[in-house]
């Protein structure tokens, strides 16, 4: 069955709310909306909605702006996207994954989330790294090893890198149960380094904008991320990224 069918989107783009969302889990009452102009773009836009379980969703923030990978956006594995047609998420093929994914743990610098969060967090040190060595066991997963001697043959991304944009990491669940080698890993919501610098697959805003994130996930309310592009929904959409006459 489509993505189309179980995630229809049509109605959320033209009167700001979800008519009903099939390709999310029943659990699920939170959900992030991004929605990538064409599939090569880097911009796009975010939402944020809420449900009860079993109603109608309901807008609550955005849109906002925000950047995917330097090279657009392609299908990914998660809850719904890996058996679509068309491009699929590569290791540093600089694409962000699209789809429907399960939104995972929060990492961060500091000993605490920003005020208002209540959401499970892992304070980083120099030892936990996320593996994007497609030899590795561990390969899209967080490990913790020894900063002073790292395992032979070790590839990974230092999640305390002193980078301001990897103040806090959200993790969005791509390619993770199980992973498979090769198909993308290290994929996270976080700070943008600039209005015009993309990822290399991840999905980044102004910290204000992130900080308003995390602040409303709740674990108990089984958070998603819906990743898609308006080109599957152009019958009634435009581009809102196009310049006009």
């Amino acid at each position: 069955m489509s993505i189309l069918r179980r995630l229809s989107i049509a109605s959320l783009m033209i009167v700001g709310s979800i008519a009903y969302g099939d390709g999310v889990p029943d659990d699920c009452t939170q959900l992030i909306l991004g929605m990538a102009p064409m599939w090569d773009s880097m911009r796009g836009d975010l939402r944020l909605f809420e449900r009860s379980r079993g109603g109608d969703w309901t807008p609550v923030a955005g849109p906002f702006p925000v950047l995917f990978g330097k090279n657009g956006v392609a299908w990914g594995t998660g809850l719904a996207g890996q058996n679509e047609p068309g491009l699929r998420k590569k290791e540093r093929d600089g694409r962000a994954p699209a789809g429907v994914f399960e939104i995972g743990e929060v990492f961060g610098y500091d000993s605490s989330l920003p005020p208002g969060a209540d959401y499970p967090y892992h304070r980083v040190t120099e030892a936990d790294v996320w593996s994007d060595d497609p030899q590795s066991p561990n390969y899209n997963r967080h490990a913790v090893i020894d900063p002073k001697n790292p395992p032979d043959n070790y590839t990974h991304e230092k999640m305390r890198s002193g980078d301001f944009a990897y103040r806090w990491l959200v993790e969005i669940r791509h390619n993770s149960n199980p992973p498979i080698p090769g198909a993308g890993s290290a994929i996270f919501f976080h700070i943008r380094r600039g209005v015009n610098r993309p990822t290399t697959g991840c999905t980044t805003m102004a910290e204000v904008n992130f900080v308003k994130l995390i602040t409303w996930l709740r674990a108990k309310r089984h958070p998603c991320y819906a990743l898609l592009s308006y080109c599957l929904v152009s019958f009634s959409l435009t581009d809102p990224y196009a310049k006009t006459p």
